[in-house]
């Protein structure tokens, strides 16, 4: 258990909305894991979720799952030739590796999509372009601008979440292509609900639907960002999800890889730089030790900062917690990690955020400050200190 001062009610808040009072904090006794994370469980040794999924991994037939992968890929692959398969990507070491197996593989059509992302990296947009050169029918999105930079600063102000209208699109888009095309199946990579702690609902069954999406992707923010939003019809149909009865004749079903295979992000990373001219950053990543994930964009720092800031993990812990789970480190090594990295954000490079967000800098940090939960931190200078310890 961990105690916080000297009391063991501490605030809890869930991913975008309300604060949630809870009776104690713990930390998984196996990874680092906070009992603050959204829908996350332990069982009675204290083991979270993730972990226990971990070991239950070992036990799946793989060889079972990928029969149900080829008959899957059957029933949707196409005889004329046409794109049999949609899979979103962003560049980085995930989607490279779905669509590369799903391409040379087994053999499918692959129709690539990204939804470009805010605030680009330079990094990120060149991980794309080699993605593209490697081989792959790609489309990119961009729904209009001021749209998207209205919607993500209503999700930073009002949630917490600095780049929900990005993150919405990246659900709907693909469900409106998938009808256009006529695209029956859309594979994402890992299910982070099963793979990291959370929901259960697709642990055994890997089929899904937008609804799904909208409940846990998006915490059911989405009637209270895009409907309540004061953008015009036409600037919101990218971040819309069309009506299930809208959809044509051929069910739009989604799925996600780890369903069928052991998911392991250092293995796509590996293939995606072999076979899809992935590069990793030249260093470490803002907030944590490794630099070859979320490469993307410059919101996600932002992202894990305001993350940090509600629920007393970051980056650094998400990553330890992985490759505590996969073996490559044990949990001292991770507690090290993390005390050196989590929660570090660079206020030097602010003014991105301010041009961006159109916001004064008393402004920015009157959110940043808003979000802080004031049971794991207090504030010392222009900084949120942690008053907790990982145990």
């Amino acid at each position: 258990m961990l105690k916080v001062k000297n009391k063991w009610v501490v605030l809890k808040y869930n991913m975008c909305t309300t604060p949630i009072f809870m009776k104690a904090i713990n930390f998984c006794t196996r990874c680092l894991t906070m009992s603050t994370r959204p829908r996350i469980s332990f069982n009675n040794e204290g083991v979270c979720n993730a972990c226990l999924w971990t070991e239950k991994k070992k036990t799946i037939n793989w060889s079972e799952r990928e029969k149900e992968l080829i008959d899957l890929l059957d029933k949707h692959r196409s005889k004329e030739g046409n794109f049999d398969c949609l899979v979103p990507v962003s560049g980085g070491k995930d989607g490279s590796y779905v669509a590369y197996n799903l391409k040379h593989k087994y053999n499918m059509n692959p129709l690539c999509i990204t939804v470009t992302p805010p605030l680009p990296t330079k990094l990120g947009e060149e991980n794309l372009r080699e993605f593209v050169k490697s081989g792959y029918s790609h489309l990119s999105i961009n729904p209009p601008y001021e749209a998207m930079r209205l919607l993500n600063k209503k999700g930073f102000v009002e949630m917490g979440f600095p780049y929900f209208g990005w993150l919405t699109a990246i659900l709907s888009i693909p469900v409106r292509i998938a009808n256009q095309f006529d695209i029956g199946i859309t594979f994402y990579g890992e299910d982070g609900e099963v793979e990291y702690g959370g929901s259960s609902e697709t642990e055994k069954k890997p089929i899904f639907d937008s609804l799904y999406m909208q409940k846990i992707y998006l915490e059911s923010g989405y009637e209270k960002i895009i409907k309540n939003s004061n953008i015009s019809r036409q600037d919101r149909l990218f971040f819309e999800f069309l009506d299930q009865e809208k959809l044509n004749k051929n069910s739009i079903k989604f799925t996600h890889w780890s369903y069928f295979e052991n998911w392991d992000p250092y293995r796509n990373y590996l293939v995606a730089k072999e076979y899809c001219g992935l590069k990793e950053a030249e260093n470490n990543n803002q907030g944590t030790f490794t630099n070859f994930a979320q490469n993307d964009q410059h919101l996600y720092s932002l992202h894990t900062y305001l993350m940090y800031l509600k629920f007393g993990f970051g980056r650094a812990n998400q990553d330890a917690c992985i490759e505590i789970r996969r073996g490559a480190m044990d949990r001292d090594q991770a507690k090290n990690l993390v005390r050196m990295f989590d929660g570090t954000f660079s206020h030097d490079s602010i003014e991105i955020y301010l041009d961006y967000y159109q916001m004064t800098r008393i402004e920015f940090y009157d959110v940043l400050d808003k979000w802080a939960n004031k049971s794991l931190f207090e504030k010392k200078g222009d900084k949120w200190e942690p008053i907790f310890e990982i145990n």
